[in-house]
């Protein structure tokens, strides 16, 4: 019978300097030692990314994808080869890969790339040899022999989606933080720990701001049905928190954690036309240009006229104001606001689209703090509110408080 596949993420702190590398080759060692053939996929040491992105603003505003893929693949490529040397330096054998050389294929779109499939005969073959494979992440190959990268934070997805590839029980993500919290532990001093997390809870979380795990990673999870553990790098005697398909029952209150996102802008389309198709008219630039909208609302029609909002990220909201204009030219709408100044705070829990109260409950605490709702969006598991920036940091933790979620869970299953 083979030794079972232990495939282990380590995120840029772990890995930032030489002396954190050399104590990430000490625990692989460990585990090497220990029966297990490891994977071990690596971020760019510290703030490398950030680096390699700043010079290329200081060449171009504009760099073209494929070079600027080039550049960004290097910090976890030379991650990688430091990890493998370290580990040779312990007498363990290792050998570092590329995201191509590791079979990872992607499509062709550049800076936010997914992985089409992997080819595992070389991690295979190398395991089969003794060595521990250490594989750059955040990157594959394009159907044109290109790096690819797949998006801030999709280390992440390259360890999940190389752990279902390689059959491995479960993903583990060692980064900074010894677990996922009720929420950020720097917003709400109070934050607890989760034992554990349902798939579909985690996702909410991801994608609504909570910066733990990517969420194209936990779709990876959910979608293969394969455990992922987020633990410490630094406190290995802390047990972290693993994302999973059945999770502790927690029946008096349903709400799981809380989510805040400061990437937030709001785009009001003023008197625009109310008539079949109009929305079609309004977003389908918006999608063409590959801009992401998320919270989107409609006023009551007033004259068949009506008031369409909506939110982007802000990186994207100069972009999307200035296509709106055009749009809202052309369509004989009104004016065009651009609101920078918004944050995004969201409950999550699966028990809640069996409760009842919950909304209420929310806008109760946000209304007795004053903090203004200027737009509500929901899912069957999610509530989430906008409000001013200057808001965000205290609706987290009002709602922190008003769901108690700072006390500990009694298992019930």
């Amino acid at each position: 019978m083979s030794a079972p596949i232990t495939v282990q993420k380590y995120g840029g702190t772990s890995v930032g300097t030489s002396e954190r590398l050399q104590n990430v080759a000490r625990r692989i060692a460990a585990r090497a030692a220990g029966g297990d053939r490891v994977i071990a996929v690596v971020s760019a040491m510290g703030k490398t990314t950030d680096s390699l992105v700043a010079l290329a603003r200081e060449i171009t505003p504009n760099p073209a994808g494929r070079e600027y893929d080039m550049l960004l693949a290097s910090g976890e490529i030379v991650s990688a080869a430091l990890l493998a040397m370290a580990l040779d330096a312990l007498g363990v054998p290792a050998i570092g890969l590329t995201g191509a050389q590791a079979g990872v294929f992607t499509d062709d779109t550049h800076n936010r790339a997914r992985i089409t499939r992997i080819e595992t005969d070389r991690i295979m073959t190398a395991m089969d040899a003794g060595q521990v494979v250490i594989i750059a992440g955040f990157q594959g190959i394009s159907p044109h022999s290109d790096f690819t990268t797949l998006g801030r934070g999709g280390s992440d997805t390259s360890a999940v989606a190389l752990a279902a590839a390689v059959h491995a029980q479960r993903a583990e993500i060692y980064t900074d933080v010894d677990g996922v919290y009720t929420t950020d532990p720097r917003i709400e001093p109070n934050a607890r720990k989760l034992h554990d997390i349902a798939y579909e809870e985690m996702l909410e979380l991801a994608s609504q701001g909570a910066g733990v795990m990517h969420p194209r990673a936990v779709e990876i999870g959910l979608l293969y049905d394969l455990p992922i553990l987020v633990a410490s790098s630094f406190k290995e005697d802390l047990p972290g928190t693993l994302i999973r398909k059945q999770v502790q029952m927690e029946p008096s209150n349903r709400v799981r954690g809380i989510a805040l996102d400061r990437d937030v802008a709001l785009i009001t389309i003023r008197a625009v036309p109310d008539r079949p198709g109009i929305a079609a008219q309004v977003f389908g630039p918006l999608a063409d240009a590959g801009i992401n909208v998320d919270t989107i609302v409609q006023n009551a029609s007033a004259a068949r006229l009506t008031d369409l909002t909506f939110s982007v990220a802000h990186d994207q909201a100069a972009a999307a104001h200035d296509l709106c204009r055009q749009v809202a030219a052309d369509l004989g709408a009104g004016a065009v606001i651009l609101d920078e100044h918004a944050a995004k705070v969201s409950i999550v829990g699966t028990g809640m689209q069996s409760g009842v109260g919950y909304a209420a409950k929310m806008f109760r605490a946000l209304a007795g703090a004053s903090v203004n709702i200027e737009l509500i969006s929901t899912s069957e598991i999610r509530i989430t509110a906008i409000v001013h920036e200057d808001d965000g940091r205290k609706a987290v933790q009002v709602l922190h408080a008003a769901f108690e979620l700072d006390e500990p869970v009694t298992a019930t299953s």
